[in-house]
């Protein structure tokens, strides 16, 4: 990616935490969502459309589903902020998509940490069987 596509998604994200920072959406299906992160953008080579990952954090995939629904109704209010700070030939269309980043890191976790257990019990496991067959441990010598 350009420094300058680099640079427009970063201030567009800026403009679009800010937008959502001061509570300016009326819309209820994004009101009353809770915090509403936005964790990436990324724009088009004609910087005429952008798309940016957002995540709520403790939201259902339903109540995300609709929160995106709601933020992409008043994608033409972000466009205009957009317009209002930038100065664009054309100020990007923005279309928000629900980031699963953290919900694929919190499963990768997840079975880590089975993984491990499984590995650590495993060897208890494998010690104790080792000590039930009536070996000594001296070498076969008795």
């Amino acid at each position: 990616m350009s420094l300058r596509l680099e640079r427009v998604a970063g201030e567009v994200r800026a403009i679009v935490g800010e937008v959502l920072a001061r509570d300016e959406i009326k819309d209820p299906r994004v009101r009353g969502a809770g915090l509403i992160t936005v964790t990436h953008v990324r724009v088009s080579g004609d910087l005429r459309h952008a798309w940016a990952s957002f995540t709520v954090h403790d939201l259902h995939a339903a109540g995300l589903e609709v929160v995106r629904q709601g933020l992409n109704n008043a994608s033409g209010y972000f466009r205009q902020a957009i317009a209002r700070r930038l100065r664009m030939k054309v100020a990007p269309a923005v279309k928000f998509e629900v980031d699963t980043v953290f919900e694929q890191a919190e499963r990768v976790e997840k079975l880590l940490r089975e993984d491990a257990a499984a590995r650590a019990a495993a060897p208890a496991a494998s010690s104790a069987a080792s000590d039930d067959d009536g070996d000594d441990g001296a070498d076969g010598e008795k």
